[in-house]
């Protein structure tokens, strides 16, 4: 790519054709090459090249992490479906039924949607994981249909019921062959499954990885095959189908799903527990990982997530797997990280657990608003971890978010084996915001804890949600420092911290009833022009 400028349009004028290093040291470097003709999408080639750079790697893969998707943007065929502007948020059958599912299981489901009031709190999708599918497809239509044993009617009265609960359906397949379970993949029928599933009226897709035919180890084979059902899904004359690639991170999809799809996984499949050390999730670091498993914990699926914040946006997320809250295996305080840290990450929020059977725990953790809110904010960027402390200084992390309105969620995470007590340092909150300027480490903050006084043996449909009020931290407003923060073994402190000026202002304007917080007498004053005023000198108010 930077041998010479091939690129014939105007968007990639100001892209260097000579490289800026010098030899010295072999790297291996991720290659894009692009052929465009403007009239077709582009004929995109990547490959690993070893090259002599002086500049490291990492560096590399940076500008090659910028210049892919900017290749991809204007001309690939985009999904444009213009959904998950912020993170889905639904139920999908397999994390507790797997292959377990029928009619019943699916419907039972979708109705306790309704009944436990989760709609209401933007759970809206009921997507039925794998094991639907007949034994084979049609002989003339080739359209596959579902299990008549497990569906005897088929999907579509499902779908329809699903939607007159104000519900919307999901359905899952897998770009190969087979899916996971051994089942029929589409492979090669994209846009035959497609249209089949816009006529039964579904509203979101789940596309596995399995099976792949060997079309996976470069970015351009995974690309290419994930695109395919991408352009399909364009195609279809129903609703928009909102795209949820689950192909576990392989071939770093962060890099060029952003444009093909709404949401796309970063690591293999996620089991319930915490922190536990498990072969068959071999991985340590996402960048390198070849063999990305199943039975990832918790910690570790958090660990590849923290790299990544900065590849999604709205209408296109990291997805860190599905939910295990309310699962087996997973305790009171182990449950408030993972649901906590995949709202912070802007991960989707698919519930997994049996809503037939929820504790009141269960309940409080999957209906807290304010953590909800924070999944949900229109700001649409995604936490960044500030700093993680090792196991030998404490095993501790620290993490932000900015949300709209100027105010930002601030997540302190305990890894260890013990409580631990913390001072949440604003200078490290807020030092991004410093080097562009603005001093908020010195500004006064509220904040408030977003568990706190939450009650686990009630349901907060019932009882009702613990006002933002009620969950201020004593002894604010805080100027550059949170003290004293003690944070349980497995476990999480969450802030959003507001700014203590705005929220005096408010007041003042709420008990003056005016717009701007002034009385009568002073607005008509403050209106007047400043030479009426005070001269020449100038005013600001």
């Amino acid at each position: 790519m930077f041998g010479s400028n091939t690129f014939s349009s105007s968007r990639f004028d100001r892209l260097p054709t000579r490289p800026r290093w010098t030899l010295h040291k072999a790297e291996k470097v991720l290659i894009a090459t692009v052929n465009f003709n403007l009239n077709e999408p582009p004929h995109i080639t990547f490959y690993l090249s070893q090259f002599h750079l002086s500049q490291p790697s990492a560096m590399v893969l940076t500008t090659f992490a910028t210049l892919i998707p900017l290749a991809l943007a204007g001309f690939a065929s985009a999904l444009n479906n213009g959904l998950a502007r912020t993170p889905q948020m639904g139920w999908n059958t397999w994390n507790t039924f797997a292959c377990n599912i029928s009619e019943s299981t699916i419907l039972s489901a979708a109705r306790a949607i309704k009944d436990e009031g989760l709609d209401k709190f933007g759970y809206n999708y009921v997507v039925i994981d794998d094991c639907w599918q007949a034994d084979q497809r049609d002989p003339t239509t080739k359209v596959l249909p579902a299990n008549p044993e497990k569906f005897p009617n088929g999907l579509k009265p499902i779908v329809d019921e699903i939607k007159a609960l104000g519900l919307k359906a999901g359905i899952y397949s897998s770009a190969g062959t087979m899916t996971c379970g051994h089942h029929i993949g589409s492979l090669g029928y994209e846009e035959v499954d497609a249209q089949a599933w816009s006529n039964d009226g579904f509203e979101y897709l789940k596309l596995d990885n399995c099976f792949s035919s060997g079309l996976f180890g470069t970015p351009q084979l995974s690309y290419n095959r994930y695109n395919a059902m991408s352009m399909a899904l364009n195609k279809t004359s129903g609703d928009p189908i909102l795209y949820s690639m689950c192909n576990w991170g392989e071939d770093w999809p962060w890099l060029w799903a952003t444009e093909i799809a709404n949401s796309w996984r970063i690591s293999g499949d996620i089991y319930p527990s915490f922190n536990r050390d498990d072969d068959r999730c071999p991985c340590t670091d996402i960048t390198t990982c070849n063999l990305q498993g199943y039975h990832c914990s918790v910690s570790k699926i958090l660990d590849f997530a923290a790299a990544l914040g900065q590849k999604a946006y709205p209408g296109a997320w990291n997805d860190l797997d599905m939910l295990e809250v309310g699962n087996r295996g997973l305790n009171l305080d182990e449950s408030l990280v993972h649901f906590s840290m995949w709202a912070m990450v802007k991960s989707p929020l698919i519930l997994g657990n049996d809503l037939t059977k929820m504790t009141n725990q269960t309940r409080a953790i999957i209906k807290n608003k304010h953590v909800i809110d924070i999944s949900q904010d229109p700001k649409g960027s995604p936490a960044v971890r500030l700093w993680k402390k090792t196991e030998r200084d404490g095993n501790t992390q620290l993490w932000k978010i900015g949300l709209s309105n100027g105010t930002y969620a601030v997540a302190a995470i305990n890894i260890s084996e013990s409580p631990k007590n913390l001072t949440i340092s604003m200078n490290d909150v807020f030092y991004d915001e410093y080097l562009e300027g603005e001093d908020l480490d010195m500004q006064l903050w509220n904040a408030y804890d977003l568990w706190k006084d939450v009650d686990f043996s009630k349901d907060p449909a019932v009882s009702g949600q613990v006002r933002m009020n009620d969950m201020k931290v004593r002894g604010g407003p805080f100027k550059g420092s949170l003290p004293d923060v003690t944070v349980p073994m497995h476990g999480i402190k969450l802030f959003k911290l507001t700014p203590a000026n705005r929220e005096a202002n408010a007041k003042a304007q709420k008990r003056s009833g005016g717009e701007d917080g002034l009385d009568r007498r002073t607005r008509k004053f403050a209106e007047m022009k400043p030479s009426r005023i005070m001269g020449s000198q100038s005013f600001s108010g």
